[in-house]
């Protein structure tokens, strides 16, 4: 089973993967209808959607702060719990009280305040729910679990968006429900209360590696994030019923396919997986620039419909990093805080990058966005060849086959 036996897992594990679920519904209810929303109420253009992601992901430039601040009066469970409360704070505040554009920027800052919050936790309480030498199997479950509660939150758009149209309101009442049932779930967790906090602020060259990876993992969420949806809803006048059902094939692809990849990860080692990962990445963005003129309508939009499917489920591979990180921290009490100046670095890059990208949108055309993605993804490739891990910490795979190449040519003693 990709979930493994929920029956006879402990209570805090059954509790992380319901908080998930309910955080995986909220969070694919906002990510499937924002591009709808700002071009249908709003009546945002590609430069101005640019522009939005300054604001958007200004809070990720602060987290390593708002991390360390938060370490010093609580856990990440904790922290969890407070990110899914400003997360329904956002999600209402959009659907009822963003008439115009300065309290729509107020409330997508304070959804992506929670929004960037769970990122900098999830992964660490993930690890300390996993056994020795699994951890990419169990984040990967985790993976599974939130695409399990896309596929609900959705199906649920997907079904109201017929029934009664783009009702946005109701859309992002239902996600800020969502988000306050994952913050009850959160608030139960015990996991990690034994263990010592983590610290505050943590940056070691050792770890620059890991701070490259998150910074190119930014530049392509950012674009792909931005403008992956926009060619299809600006280009192509694709409704937002039909963005919901890609969020639905991503997401019911990605029940299955994220647990094998963590599998994968763990047997494979995060240099093969996230290498692999860049190159099928250059293969999305030529898709993205070049299927209108290799295709005549409709297959080069139902082309377009498999290269986000497909970017979707790669985003899955990411978990690579936190692994990674697992490996090579000297204290696992790092963890925390280097996942979160892994976010700053990864903003202070990817932040400007959308509206240069809106810029090249309008001035030369919106495949030249993607091109420059390619190329990023290109770079992408070369750093992560340079992953290397202690041996004792390698990968199963590397171990049974007494793999030495990939290995960490100065361990510590």
């Amino acid at each position: 089973m990709a979930f493994g036996s929920l029956r006879s897992a402990s209570p805090d594990l059954k509790r992380a993967l319901g908080a998930t679920i309910f955080f995986g519904a909220a969070s694919g209810i906002f990510l499937a209808t924002l591009n709808n929303y700002l071009a249908e109420v709003h009546h945002f253009g590609a430069e101005a959607r640019g522009w939005l992601e300054f604001p958007r992901e200004l809070p990720g430039f602060f987290i390593m702060l708002v991390v360390g601040g938060l370490l010093t009066v609580m856990r990440e469970t904790r922290m969890a719990a407070v990110a899914m409360v400003l997360t329904a704070v956002g999600a209402f505040g959009l659907g009822f009280l963003a008439p115009s554009t300065v309290p729509l920027v107020v409330f997508i800052l304070i959804w992506s305040l929670g929004d960037h919050i769970i990122f900098a936790v999830e992964g660490p309480i993930g690890l300390q729910l996993a056994r020795g030498g699994q951890e990419g199997k169990r984040l990967g479950q985790f993976g599974g679990a939130r695409n399990l509660g896309t596929i609900l939150g959705v199906g649920a758009i997907f079904w109201l968006a017929q029934v009664v149209g783009d009702r946005f309101d109701l859309f992002y009442a239902l996600a800020a429900c969502s988000a306050l049932a994952a913050g009850i779930f959160y608030l139960k967790l015990t996991v990690g209360q034994a263990e010592p906090r983590s610290r505050r602020l943590v940056f070691k060259k050792k770890y620059g590696v890991f701070y490259a990876i998150s910074a190119l993992f930014g530049v392509r969420k950012q674009i792909f994030l931005a403008f992956g949806v926009w060619v299809l809803v600006e280009n192509h006048g694709v409704p937002v019923a039909t963005i919901a059902l890609l969020y639905f094939i991503a997401a019911t692809i990605g029940v299955i396919v994220r647990p094998l990849l963590g599998d994968v990860i763990d047997w494979l080692g995060e240099r093969v997986v996230l290498s692999v990962d860049e190159l099928l990445l250059l293969g999305v963005c030529l898709t993205y620039a070049f299927a209108s003129d290799l295709f005549a309508a409709p297959w080069d939009l139902y082309a377009l419909y498999s290269a986000y499917v497909f970017d979707s489920v790669l985003f899955a591979l990411r978990v690579a990093r936190t692994t990674y990180l697992k490996k090579i921290v000297d204290d696992p009490s790092e963890i925390t805080p280097t996942i979160s100046m892994g976010i700053t670095i990864d903003h202070a890059v990817a932040m400007t990058l959308p509206i240069l990208s809106g810029w090249i949108w309008v001035t030369y055309g919106f495949r030249w966005v993607f091109l420059l993605a390619g190329a990023i993804a290109v770079v992408g490739f070369f750093v992560c060849l340079q992953i290397r891990v202690p041996a004792e910490r390698g990968s199963r795979g590397e171990r049974e086959r007494g793999d030495n190449a990939i290995r960490d040519p100065h361990p510590k003693t």
